[in-house]
């Protein structure tokens, strides 16, 4: 058979793996390695296309698998091949892939609920238990959730369902109607249906082809959406839905003629507003409904500009304006409702600093809390609005990630924060606003013998060519780790849009630093881990900056004996991805392993077309490759156009056939094109789930089945369990 080998060419293979223990990686082959060598691969035809642009011919041979509709049976025949070809190469790793899922599962309670949230007049939450993969949705009129209620069972809805996700729960502000989308093909396309709370029943009611951002309207006889255009998936009009009536007769609000941005909705914390949000990577503004007028209008809070970013929070008859106007770390100012429009009457609240980023902030009735970075940690703080008192919140760690999270409502004695590191795990803590003593509400359990003094967490700075200063989060097992050069590194790296990776606890990782693995995240240009500046640093026509910060700082690492050079392993999804396949084309040899996951990696043919869901929104991060000096700056480190004839390391790529965001023929043509040029031995396995979207599989426990199947495969590759 094609994608298989004789019984005893496997057992040779298994008999010849089982004696490279201890053996130097690099020089003896890994199991994984000798039967991708000794296994046929699928080997994709050829049909080549010419695409021109700028005077410039580019030849591609694997354009012809693009099908917006993923129905040629010709391509999913390939990607289906694909799948067996690496289960058959990885079938060895199933007890492996077995025991790690074990070990990843065990550590998750199987009974758990969320911190109750309140909102109005009741305390919302969610539980999971035994092994349902989905949540169940309660609301309670107490913080102890006497008497709960029942609002919707994700696990019944998903039944009928390869992939399911509930966009969110809207309830109306009578709290009786209760409004949310489901998203059914992982394609992040909701149908928005509606849930009398009061009987039970479901209204007749279907929203089809939308966001699942909603708002309601005040008098609980309509709410707003947002509709996606079916080609490019772009939210972009706004339609207000009356009850009972049909989709067909829904009245345009808001329609986004510009395809450069996003539209998102939201409400004002005293429930009086609807917010608009209209952004992309440079540029935002917002637009306000009134939710009291049944045949209200849409109105821009201040006209849009080009490069300023801004976003509204409301408090009594003042707006807070979180903005980048004169403040490239941004700031936070305030107007009365009446001079809006009279930029100079707005007035500095926390002012712009060149040196600290603003990140975020909550407003209530008296008290304003905010988060800033600086040298990439961060401290959050609480001023009084009456006297102007403040303090700062105090945690243990000093590099850690914090985000605001369930502070729906303006008359609140308490802040509540979501607070992780390496070491600890998600901890919800309310904070007194008027003294800042913390109160645990719940620790995220981690099951089994995790002891946190166990591990030990690192922030350091690496030199980059050019003299910046990367910062890296290391976290290792202490009893696991000798800096002598000898551990294997697990190095993860984003990149892109300003995200930043803040380090963060995450159970599954338990499982590579009891094996003696280096974590590392490596905060590279392109985040904003050092401010907005750091972000501009590493996009567009800088964007080099990001791969050869992950480069440096894989050198780094190994030259100062957090790890092997001969055991590094690099791992990145989506524009990570993207980051994963110029990597490998610029610096091949540093790498045991890579894998990448839903990779953005034919950059520049999907830059010039339009149509693909989110390329005009991308401009301003990457440019418009319409222009020649954007064009030719990304066919420099385009990963699909950059692969070469050399040899590559071992290679795991992922994806999701019904991918929004990253689509399902960027690593297939990748592979395809990996496969022909390659000179090398090395594993190089390419698993579709065909079911999934850009945020894999749905599910709290089929999640870990794709990190089970990764982690095997490094391990395979070190020849060890």
């Amino acid at each position: 058979m094609r994608f298989s080998l004789t019984a005893l060419a496997v057992s040779a293979i298994l008999i010849t793996g089982c004696s490279n223990q201890g053996i130097n990686t690099m020089t003896q082959p890994s199991q994984v390695e000798l039967i991708a060598q000794q296994t046929q691969a699928p080997i994709a035809k050829k049909v080549p296309r010419a695409l021109e642009n700028h005077g410039d011919t580019r030849i591609d041979n694997y354009y012809w698998m693009r099908d917006d509709q993923r129905k040629d049976t010709e391509i999913l025949q390939h990607l289906e091949q694909e799948n067996q070809y690496a289960d058959t190469v990885l079938s060895h790793t199933e007890a492996l892939q077995k025991q790690l899922f074990e070990e990843l599962k065990g550590r998750i309670a199987k009974d758990d609920s969320s911190v109750p949230v309140k909102e109005g007049n009741f305390y919302y939450s969610n539980q999971v238990s035994g092994d349902n993969e989905y949540a169940i949705y309660r609301r309670a009129k107490d913080f102890a959730g006497t008497d709960s209620e029942v609002l919707l069972d994700a696990n019944e809805l998903a039944k009928e369902h390869e992939f399911f996700n509930v966009g969110g729960l809207y309830v109306s502000p009578n709290e009786s109607l209760m409004a949310y989308g489901e998203d059914t093909l992982s394609r992040r396309v909701y149908t928005i249906r509606i849930k009398n709370l009061d009987t039970g029943e479901y209204l007749d009611d279907k929203v089809e082809g939308a966001e699942s951002d909603i708002a309601w309207q005040n008098d609980n006889k309509a709410f707003y959406y947002i509709k996606k255009d079916p080609q490019t998936l772009l939210g972009y009009q706004v339609y207000r839905h009356v009850l009972g009536t049909p989709q067909s007769s829904d009245t345009l609000i808001y329609e986004e003629k510009d395809d450069a941005y996003y539209t998102s909705l939201g409400k004002s914390k005293d429930g009086e507003q609807v917010f608009i949000t209209h952004y992309s990577t440079e540029t935002s503004g917002v637009s306000i409904i009134d939710a009291n007028d049944p045949k209200a209008t849409a109105k821009a809070f201040y006209p849009r500009e080009e490069g300023v970013e801004y976003s509204i929070a409301k408090l009594n008859d003042w707006y807070y304006i979180f903005t980048n106007y004169q403040a490239v770390n941004f700031r936070l100012m305030r107007v009365e409702k009446d001079h809006i429009q009279d930029r100079s009457k707005w007035q500095d609240v926390i002012a712009a600093d060149k040196d600290t980023l603003l990140v975020d902030f909550t407003l209530f009735d008296d008290h304003l809390v905010y988060e800033q970075r600086k040298d990439g940690l961060s401290t959050l703080k609480v001023r009084q609005l009456s006297t102007g008192k403040e303090f700062p919140l105090e945690f243990n760690d000093s590099a850690f990630s914090a985000y605001f999270t369930g502070n729906y409502e303006l008359e609140n004695s308490k802040v509540r924060i979501y607070y992780s590191s390496l070491t600890t795990p998600g901890t919800y803590y309310d904070f007194d606003l008027s003294t800042g003593k913390p109160e645990v509400l719940k620790q995220t359990p981690v099951l089994g013998d995790f002891e946190a003094s166990n591990y030990q967490s690192e922030r350091i700075m690496v030199s980059a060519r050019d003299g910046k200063q990367i910062p890296v989060s290391l976290v290792y097992r202490k009893d696991k780790f000798k800096k002598d050069g000898t551990n294997p590194i697990y190095q993860y790296g984003y990149g892109s849009y300003g995200t930043t990776i803040n380090p963060s606890f995450r159970s599954a990782r338990l499982s590579l630093l009891d094996r003696g693995f280096v974590y590392a995240i490596a905060h590279i240009r392109g985040s904003e881990m050092l401010g907005r500046p750091w972000y501009e640093d590493g996009k567009k026509l800088t964007k080099q900056n990001t791969f050869n910060d992950f480069i440096d700082v894989t050198r780094e690492l190994t030259k100062a004996g957090y790890g092997s050079k001969d055991k590094v392993f690099a791992v990145g999804g989506s524009a990570g991805g993207l980051l994963m396949g110029a990597v490998i084309n610029q610096a091949p040899e540093l790498y045991r392993g890579v894998a990448a996951h839903v990779p953005f990696v034919d950059v520049v043919t999907t830059m010039l077309d339009e149509s693909i869901p989110l390329t005009t929104n991308e401009y301003d991060e990457w440019g418009n490759p319409g222009e020649k000096a954007y064009y030719d700056y990304m066919l420099s480190y385009s990963p699909y156009d950059n692969v070469s004839s050399q040899d590559y390391p071992n290679l795991l790529v992922t994806t999701g056939l019904h991918d929004s965001q990253v689509q399902y023929f960027e690593p297939m043509k990748w592979v395809a094109k990996l496969r022909e040029m390659k000179t090398d031995n090395h594993a190089l396995l390419f698993k579709t789930d065909m079911e999934a979207g850009h945020g894999g599989a749905s599910g709290r426990f089929k999640r870990l089945k794709e990190d089970a199947l990764e982690y095997a495969f490094f391990l395979d590759l070190l020849n060890e369990k």
